[in-house]
């Protein structure tokens, strides 16, 4: 499970198993009592959230959206 940003009490990692095949590009996040699932094509969707308010959700996405070509570059070089 690579880490491979933080930010205030968000990890946003992969879970080293999804990759075959390759899905469409995501990234998970935990932290702050929380676990959800993003899509890193805009405009970053939620894939699947526990525990986490609307609120939360929305500081989140705002993270993957500013971060996703960081976090999508990640994620093709983690699963090339």
């Amino acid at each position: 499970m690579p880490i491979v940003l933080t930010v205030g009490p968000y990890k946003f990692f992969f879970y080293s198993n999804e990759g075959s095949p390759v899905k469409a590009p995501h990234i998970h996040v935990r932290g702050g009592g929380g676990e959800a699932k993003f899509f890193l094509k805009p405009p970053c969707d939620v894939l699947e959230s526990v525990g986490y308010t609307s609120s939360n959700l929305r500081t989140i996405r705002t993270l993957v959206y500013e971060n996703r070509e960081f976090l999508t570059g990640a994620y093709n070089e983690y699963f090339s």
